[in-house]
């Protein structure tokens, strides 16, 4: 299959290697000459025009910063360009209105789309065993696992267009209430006399057992190896977890739902970013503690 991929960063290099490994042409597009250096390199053949990249191939997928850039870029440069028939598949973690709005451009343009933010990190980005959470159609959905399945650890179908989005909001915000918990909990242990080891052998077996605590320990040299002990380093940057809970934020007030907890996380991370922490893993916020 020729699939043209638009976004080479942190995640989406790994993501198009994957591509690559799994034996499909690759059309490579990023705005960095060194990340599409990094793409050729795993066998990508690099353009620097979305439209070309886009040209007689059977799927784009795209993995860009923000719902503005990914309007732009569909309106701008993939719709029209791509073949008719073409699959459109946004990996993008953006608001549920944009996802929407874009996905029915396509459609009117002729073209079938998902949304399929991911959940996993870097390191599952590179490994190929991300988590993708797809909204569209039944049959459009079998379409996209072929192209996401080499990326990929679990294709799960959320539902219609925009589901993707709405799972991938509500499992980071959940997420982020996890991690501070994990942290208070931790700090608090060591503080009122109990080695943090010990508190994560008993928690981790007990009712306290969560992914943030038993597989990506948020205190240097304590439990599983994570970030925490290369001075949160790599990982999921703070700054990327805040953009997820205001997503959430504006989702919850679109859909009218009480979410007391998420709002509180997003004003701890809100400050934590501002204080010049945007670019730590986001279990750093246990240094706030």
């Amino acid at each position: 299959m020729k699939i043209a991929f638009i976004g080479l960063g942190n995640m989406g290099g790994g993501m198009a290697a994957n591509l690559v490994k799994a034996g499909h042409e690759v059309h490579a597009f990023d705005l960095s000459p060194e990340a599409l250096a990094r793409a050729q390199e795993s066998g990508c053949a690099a353009f620097t025009k979305v439209g070309e990249a886009v040209q007689g191939v059977d799927a784009v997928v795209t993995m860009l910063p923000n719902g503005g850039i990914v309007r732009s870029v569909y309106t701008d440069e993939v719709i029209g360009k791509a073949p008719t028939g073409a699959l459109f598949i946004d990996c993008s973690t953006i608001d549920l209105e944009t996802a929407r709005a874009v996905a029915a451009l396509a459609h009117e343009a002729g073209y079938e789309m998902v949304d399929a933010p991911v959940s996993g990190g870097i390191a599952a980005a590179n490994g190929g065993t991300l988590t993708f959470m797809v909204g569209g159609s039944d049959a459009v959905f079998e379409r996209a696992r072929a192209v996401l399945e080499p990326m990929a650890k679990a294709v799960i179908h959320a539902g219609e267009i925009g589901a993707g989005q709405v799972a991938k909001m509500c499992n980071n915000m959940l997420l982020a209430i996890h991690m501070i918990g994990t942290c208070e909990a931790l700090a608090l242990a060591e503080k009122a006399g109990l080695d943090p080891q010990k508190f994560y052998e008993i928690s981790s077996k007990s009712t306290g057992y969560c992914w943030s605590l038993n597989d990506y320990t948020p205190a240097p040299g304590v439990g599983a190896a994570s970030p925490a002990d290369n001075d949160y380093a790599g990982g999921f940057a703070s700054a990327l977890m805040l953009k997820d809970l205001r997503l959430a934020m504006a989702g919850a007030g679109t859909a009218g739902a009480s979410v007391p907890m998420g709002e509180h996380a997003t004003r701890i991370y809100e400050t934590f970013v501002e204080a010049g922490n945007g670019g730590k893993d986001f279990g750093a916020i246990f240094q706030t503690l």
